[in-house]
Formats: structure tokens, sequence, C-alpha cells
């Protein structure tokens, strides 16, 4: 989830005030526009709202992520503001398989916020899956089109009967249809990865 909660706080206390309910949610992330010296060594001050922010994310299941490289994340262009760390991550409560994240501070660009990611692995294993597959538009998509479509117009409908006729007669259509497709399609097999989730707060 990415939260943007503005100087007054106004994304902070809707989620306070609503009391949101919001399930397997794996990582909160965001400018949450909150100095206090638990985050950010260079400002010596506590602030109240940080109590809200933590109750929100222990509502969530979510603990507080420490980056790797203990940098700021929100540089100023206004030579009267300090630079500061207000842009944070929470990580799902207990998983072993989240990593501190990493401040990208040479990723500006025209933001006056730096990048934060994080790696989530997919579990490395071999996945045994095929499926078959008819590629949109080639020659074997309209072979098999053509196929079902004699299929409908040879279907006898003058003795439908009962329902153990209509019956037979759906079970018919229902295997030509599945042995066309598996003779006109082909079998793919899903492959494992690895998924690198970038997260971005421009300003």
């Amino acid at each position: 989830m990415n939260v943007y909660s503005d100087s007054s706080h106004t994304a902070l206390k809707y989620l306070k005030d609503t009391e949101a309910y919001i399930h397997n949610l794996l990582i909160m992330t965001g400018d949450f526009n909150i100095q206090d010296s638990l985050w950010d060594l260079s400002f010596s001050y506590y602030s109240s709202i940080s109590n809200d922010l933590l109750i929100i994310a222990d509502s969530f299941d979510l603990e507080l992520s420490f980056p790797t490289n203990l940098v700021l994340t929100r540089y100023s262009n206004n030579i009267n503001d300090s630079n500061s760390v207000i842009d944070l991550m929470f990580f799902h409560s207990g998983s072993s398989k989240l990593n501190n994240h990493f401040i990208h501070p040479d990723w500006q660009l025209i933001s006056d916020h730096a990048s934060l990611t994080i790696t989530i692995p997919i579990i490395e294993e071999s996945i045994n899956t095929t499926k078959h597959l008819i590629i949109k538009d080639s020659k074997k998509e309209v072979s098999f089109i053509k196929e079902v479509t004699i299929s409908v117009r040879n279907l006898k409908t003058s003795n439908l009967l009962d329902i153990i006729s209509l019956d037979r007669a759906v079970n018919e259509f229902t295997s030509t249809v599945n042995n066309t497709w598996e003779k006109n399609s082909k079998i793919i097999n899903i492959m494992k990865q690895k998924l690198t989730l970038n997260i971005i707060h421009p300003s």
C-alpha cells in the first residue's frame, strides 16, 4: 500500500478515524511527512504523530523497516528548509523473506525525494506447470474457430426430447471442442521468475 500524507497528516487521520481493516498487507510505504528521531538521526525531537503512524501500522500487522543505508530521503530546494527522512517502509511482521530497504539519493531526477527499493524474492523451485495455448491471429486459431463453427452447425437439436438426450448432445459437443483445442494448441511451460519491486515517491 502506497500512502501520501500531507503536512496536515490527512491520510493518517483518515486511516485512524475510519479504522480501516486491510488484511494480508505485505508492505506499506510512502511520504508520511513526519520528522522523528526514531528514524532520522539528524533530528533531535520526537513527534506525537509518530504514535498514530505506528499504531496504524500495527493494526495492519506491519513493522517499521530501517534502511541498509542511513541517508536522508527528502532534499529540499529551499535553503531555509533542512533535509530530512520522511519516506518510510513498513513490512509484514515476522516476515523472514523481506530484508531492509535501500534508499537511492542518486535516483531523484527532478523530484526532491529519494527512491526507496525493496526486493521481494519468489521461492526458487522447479515449477512443473504446463498449459495449452493457441497464439492469437495464428493459423491454428483460424483452424480451431473453423472446426468449432462446423461442430455447432452440425449439432442435431431436433431430437432433444428429454434431459438424457440433451446431456448426451452437450457432452458430445464438449468432447469435440476439447479435442479440437488439444489438436490446435501447443503446450507451454510456466517458468519460475524473480520479482524486484521498486517503490518511487515523487514530489
